[in-house]
């Protein structure tokens, strides 16, 4: 039967099955078990016109929930987009970029992701990027395999147990299906990760690489102090998941010593967007450059010796053979690295310091307030944070707060137990927020 929106007529669907040597659209499905076909009246609503279609979205859009002050994190961070960043990403030549086979046409797109790959090297103090992966905890899963691929007989890997879980989810699926064993590291009093059972771990030799994060999944900045010299002296790579934004202000990964730098480039002025999409990056010594996924573009010249941009490293399953190759990544999130790209070349290293030193100083002014109303405790008391930390206090006092907040229209933070709430600050959120959030802690 024909419809309106399927472009088969009853002739094409005819010709369809001759072809192929059936009599009826169910001869194509007789391998598929009786039991998982669905034998119901498919629920579609009735046809609408455009401005029906139009209302009807709209009045979907107005369920979700805006918050005037937005004090969530966990990851994921409400930083400001500069105007002109959606203003020039909406320009059509950007919304319909593809991969850039033919670099005679695609100059653009090669440069925006040349300059994207060199600023990602600075931020991360690494010698390669790739250009890039969907998200930060896809990235973390592709450094695990790097490990891996790297170490070759060798197929454990040691994780902090303080990652952000949603990355830890990631990477422990993609362990199971690649044969990986992970295991985890446990945590201090002070919310570190413990840097005698990593050295306890790695003298049993068959760890292929260890994965941290800075800052950790709690806000702290942990002190990885000789870790990389450990975890070379083992033969194993240190992996380490970040926040780029604060990368200007802190001690980078290449300056730690690691191996591999991953994270999610959404705090670089990609909107929060109700979860996406956002941007993995990926950065490794030049040692690693074959095997990191992705692509990686090149600066050259041409025949008239002007300058230009290729594709120069592509290594995935298109290119060389399936089992040789490192990964089946190759989408680059390009629209979301262009716009990363834009927001650094704007704010240039000068702005995201004093982006970072408003957050910071937020940060640490709303901890020291929330401690002193006596409803709240820092859940780590000796522990260096930037512009994340965690509270504790009774499941009942976090409900009441949660409760007047989101009235007050504040998102008062991530939940993470019953009796923890981890609460972040931006260079959005001013003073009278803040207090206002305060106010509503005194009262609960």
């Amino acid at each position: 039967m024909s419809h309106r929106y399927f472009p088969h007529t009853p002739d094409d669907v005819e010709a369809m099955l001759l072809a192929c040597g059936v009599n009826n659209i169910d001869d194509l499905y007789v391998d598929v078990p009786d039991s998982l076909k669905f034998k119901k009246e498919y629920n579609l609503p009735s046809e609408m016109s455009e401005t029906e279609i139009d209302r009807y979205f709209r009045n979907i859009l107005k369920k979700n929930r805006r918050f005037e002050t937005v004090l969530a994190g966990a990851g994921y961070y409400s930083h400001r987009t500069p105007s002109v960043i959606p203003y020039l990403t909406s320009r059509s030549e950007f919304l319909t970029a593809y991969t850039p086979y033919q670099p005679e046409i695609s100059q653009g797109t090669l440069q925006y992701i040349f300059e994207f790959q060199s600023m990602m090297t600075q931020l991360t103090g690494l010698e390669i990027s790739n250009a890039s992966m969907y998200d930060g905890a896809t990235a973390t899963a592709e450094a695990m395999i790097m490990a891996v691929s790297n170490a070759r007989k060798k197929n454990r890997v040691l994780i902090s147990s303080v990652m952000n879980p949603t990355v830890l989810k990631v990477v422990q699926t993609y362990a199971h299906y690649h044969g990986i064993t992970l295991e985890f590291l446990k945590t201090d009093q002070n919310g570190s990760t413990s840097k005698e059972e990593l050295e306890s771990e790695l003298t049993k030799g068959d760890v292929a690489g260890v994965i941290v994060s800075t800052p950790n999944f709690y806000g702290i900045l942990e002190d990885f102090s000789g870790w990389a010299d450990i975890c070379h002296q083992n033969k194993a790579l240190l992996i380490m998941n970040c926040i780029p934004s604060t990368l200007v202000s802190i001690k980078s990964p290449g300056e730690w010593g690691a191996d591999i730098a991953v994270g999610d480039a959404q705090s670089l002025g990609l909107p929060l967007s109700f979860g996406g999409p956002y941007l993995g990056l990926i950065c490794c010594t030049k040692a690693l450059m074959r095997k990191i996924p992705g692509r990686i573009v090149g600066a050259t010249v041409d025949n008239k010796g002007r300058r230009s941009f290729v594709l120069t490293l592509q290594a995935r399953e298109q290119h060389i053979r399936r089992e040789k190759a490192t990964s089946n990544i190759c989408s680059n999130q390009g629209l979301m690295a262009l716009c990363v790209t834009i927001y650094l070349s704007l704010m240039g290293k000068d702005g995201l310091e004093e982006s970072n030193k408003i957050s910071y100083d937020g940060a640490h002014w709303l901890a020291k307030e929330l401690c002193a109303t006596g409803k709240l405790k820092m859940t780590f008391q000796s522990s260096v944070f930037f512009n994340e930390f965690c509270v504790t206090a009774h499941e009942e006092v976090l409900n009441k707060i949660t409760a007047l907040a989101m009235e007050n229209d504040i998102l008062p933070g991530v939940r993470i137990d019953k009796d923890k709430l981890l609460i972040a600050v931006t260079e959005t959120t001013d003073k009278k927020q803040l207090e206002k959030f305060i106010k509503i802690v005194q009262t609960a």
